[in-house]
């Protein structure tokens, strides 16, 4: 070869390697920065050329697809009941992405999941269209609609959370106001105003904040049950029927002021069963004080405070401070001062208690699915805790059974069913100035002894009457709606 044609074949076979190594890198290194550029948008048309996989309640789908009127996009998300079920699913836009059990599992629902890989390669073989695949929820329909219709026809804010205690399922999880989902799943104007809309910058109600999870409300009266357990467990009091070392008045250690109690109740030196049935301050307060600051936060974290919980859409951790002195600590005891609870630790705290003190790990997606429903993921139920020893928490069960048989819950009975629940009215606003928060949670054990379920209500309605809010009479009967739903949904 002479001296000219080798030099050309030199730069043809170095242009040729240029060429490789820049497809190389585009391929390899910056494949994944390219497929996310907002300006690239062929990953999202895409992503939108096929129906996605679907959101499942009940073996129902609670989600679907339809064809886009306009646009390159050719399916937009629709959704069943989407103010329902919003605080479950969460959304898909073709705008405004996606959040909760649609982008976590957005692998799966539009079938791009590499654990699909498989079924997608079979189906480009054989022709058929690319699907995405299914994600199986725990959730319980009749449960779900019962909290919603509840928390709707009680207006205000609020929330519910139901668990099946054995395994950790979340049966409902409602929110409310919320919103629907189909509003803004395109990519139109009209799309865009009904997210504009529902920014809490717009809507001072805030309709797409989840409340059952990303909320934190004073849990008032309700966490005298976590305080009644921390008593039980580290031997302050041994039995419900005991009595307790509470004086009345009892002033605060480092104050004058007295912890008071709502209204003239039998506080002074009660047993732990008719300081729950009775709610009285000032024993509670003292139990937190006598234990001290280290044993109820140990306690607490136990059923779950301090730590974010994944359901496995994120929950909000709840609050139980450290450094508190003995005074602070009283006041944290009976669900005051800092201390702070998502519905959701609530529920897990009834849970807890009705499981004969195990607490498992609260989980909302019960299997994965690919497009031919073959199983590509299932959850298996997770041990998280043991707040309790069985035998104090059957006390305690005892206890909460008092409340709703002849204490503050008794519109949470149930004809032959066995209920235990606990009240809770908590101060909101400076120097307790709003509306204070209705609580109730509680649990439902069959004539067989197991519990199917354990629920959390929390109720703000900043326009009902003071003197009318409290735990049994605005949250108790949507929690008996709740475990009466998912009772009957067993039968």
């Amino acid at each position: 070869m002479n001296k000219p044609l080798r030099r050309i074949a030199i730069f043809c076979g170095l242009l040729i390697l240029a060429l490789l190594i820049r497809d190389n890198y585009l391929q390899y290194v910056k494949a994944d920065q390219l497929a996310s550029e907002k300006d690239n948008r062929r990953v999202a048309i895409e992503r939108y050329a096929h129906p996605r996989g679907d959101i499942i309640v009940d073996g129902n789908p609670i989600t679907g697809s339809a064809m886009s009127k306009s646009g390159d996009f050719k399916y937009k998300r629709t959704y069943k009941n989407g103010a329902m079920w919003a605080p479950v699913t969460g959304y898909s836009s073709q705008a405004f992405d996606g959040s909760q059990l649609e982008k976590i599992d957005d692998g799966i629902l539009t079938g791009n999941d590499d654990r699909l890989f498989f079924r997608n390669t079979l189906d480009m073989i054989t022709g058929k269209p690319k699907q995405g695949g299914n994600v199986v929820t725990t959730l319980n329909a009749a449960a779900q609609k019962a909290a919603y219709s509840g928390l709707a026809q009680r207006g205000g804010k609020g929330a519910v959370v139901a668990l099946e205690p054995s395994t950790g399922k979340i049966l409902a999880l409602a929110s409310y106001p919320s919103y629907d989902p189909s509003s803004f799943s395109g990519y139109s104007d009209s799309d865009a105003k009904a997210w504009n809309k529902l920014q809490k910058a717009n809507n001072p109600a805030d309709p797409m904040l989840n409340r059952a999870l990303r909320e934190t409300y004073p849990p008032g009266s309700t966490f005298k049950v976590v305080t009644a357990a921390a008593a039980l467990e580290n031997g302050l009091y041994k039995s419900a029927d005991e009595k307790t070392n509470s004086p009345l008045p009892w002033i605060m250690p480092g104050t004058t002021t007295p912890l008071k109690n709502e209204g003239n109740i039998p506080c002074k030196d009660a047993t732990l069963r008719a300081a729950l049935q009775y709610s009285c301050n000032s024993v509670f307060g003292k139990i937190g004080s006598d234990l001290g600051n280290d044993k109820m936060l140990a306690e607490a974290k136990k059923f779950g405070f301090d730590s974010e919980q994944f359901t496995p859409v994120r929950s909000n951790a709840s609050v139980f401070s450290d450094n508190m002195n003995q005074s602070q600590t009283a006041l944290s005891s009976i669900g005051q001062y800092n201390t702070a609870a998502t519905p959701l630790q609530m529920a897990m705290v009834a849970s807890a208690v009705a499981d004969d003190g195990k607490l498992m790990k609260p989980y909302m997606v019960d299997e994965l699915q690919s497009s031919n429903l073959d199983p590509v993921q299932k959850t298996q139920p997770e041990e998280m805790s043991r707040p309790l020893s069985p035998a104090n928490a059957q006390i305690l069960q005892d206890m909460m059974q008092t409340v709703v048989e002849r204490g503050t819950g008794t519109n949470a009975k149930i004809g032959g069913v066995t209920v235990g629940g606990k009240t809770g009215t908590a101060q909101h606003g400076v120097a307790n100035s709003a509306n204070p928060y209705a609580w109730f949670i509680s649990f439902a054990k069959l004539p067989d002894g197991s519990s199917p379920v354990a629920v959390a209500v929390v109720i703000e309605d900043d326009q009902a009457n003071r003197d009318d809010i409290s735990g049994g009479g605005l949250a108790a009967p949507i929690a008996k709606n709740v475990m009466e739903a998912v009772i009957n949904s067993k039968k």
